[in-house]
């Protein structure tokens, strides 16, 4: 994926980011219904070109994907999927990849909340070994001519019980839509995605004022050095603040200014 798709799937990544922030958010119906739309996308090629042609104007496309979903899915995935067809794409695949992304990261998210992140890790990565050193597994969840009842029953007596709940849902969902990709390509992506979900500190940082891009540049890399691990920014302002900034990374709250507070973290961190 690259140019105008990179920077689409971006600001999709920080919305979903936002989003699923919220605890008031469902985020494993979420993303039932992100894969959902993942499924009407891929089977129907035309619609995706529609809603990715550059002719058009994104609101239009944004009306006319909204029109489609509402009722379908929640508004939630209605409002993302609507901010994804306003950005431009470089193909019309990259939409679907991107939507599929958006889908399992939600579900990750589940797992994330749950505290059992670490273990849905682990066990993509096992079972991918599993399935490449077992000729006979592969076959059976890769043959096209096997129903996909057939293949769920397979897998729930693989993986029910054995693993977390997410885990046997981004399996199950890679193995009933493997769109081209092979089943051991599949879980590599998701183990490395739930990698990268593991690695991902959220930071809630409250200015008197909107920070610029480049203090939010800064601010996210200064925290990712000082903790060791990616940081995303969610940002408030509240004008009682009065100039300092409030940043809190899960139980550990920093109040001052910025300067003061950062340097003050790097010393002890130097000793």
């Amino acid at each position: 994926m690259n140019g105008a798709s990179r920077e689409a799937l971006a600001s999709a990544r920080e919305r979903l980011d936002a989003l699923t922030d919220s605890t008031s958010v469902d985020a494993a119906k979420l993303a039932e219904e992100l894969a959902a739309v993942t499924a009407l996308l891929h089977r129907e090629v035309s619609l995706r070109r529609v809603l990715t042609d550059p002719s058009q104007g994104g609101e239009a496309k944004a009306e006319l994907a909204g029109r489609l979903l509402s009722g379908q899915v929640g508004g939630e995935a209605v409002d993302l999927v609507s901010g994804m067809v306003r950005s431009r794409w470089s193909q019309s695949r990259d939409l679907v990849d991107s939507v599929e992304e958006l889908a399992n990261t939600a579900d990750l998210t589940a797992a994330q909340r749950a505290d059992v992140l670490d273990d849905v890790e682990d066990e993509l990565f096992r079972f991918g070994r599993i399935v490449g050193s077992d000729k006979e597994l592969r076959s059976a969840l890769t043959n096209r001519r096997a129903s996909t009842a057939a293949k769920g029953e397979l897998l729930s007596s693989l993986l029910g019980g054995k693993t977390q709940p997410v885990t046997e849902r981004l399996v199950t969902r890679l193995v009933n839509q493997p769109r081209g990709r092979s089943l051991e390509a599949g879980l590599d992506s998701l183990a490395k995605l739930a990698a990268e979900r593991r690695d991902r500190l959220v930071a809630v940082v409250t200015s008197a004022v909107p920070l610029s891009d480049r203090q939010k540049q800064r601010l996210g890399a200064a925290l990712a050095k000082i903790y060791g691990r990616q940081m995303h920014l969610n940002l408030d302002v509240d004008p009682e603040v009065l100039g300092g900034i409030s940043v809190r990374v899960g139980d550990e709250v920093i109040n001052g200014t910025i300067a003061e507070r950062l340097e003050e973290a790097t010393r002890r961190m130097a000793g």
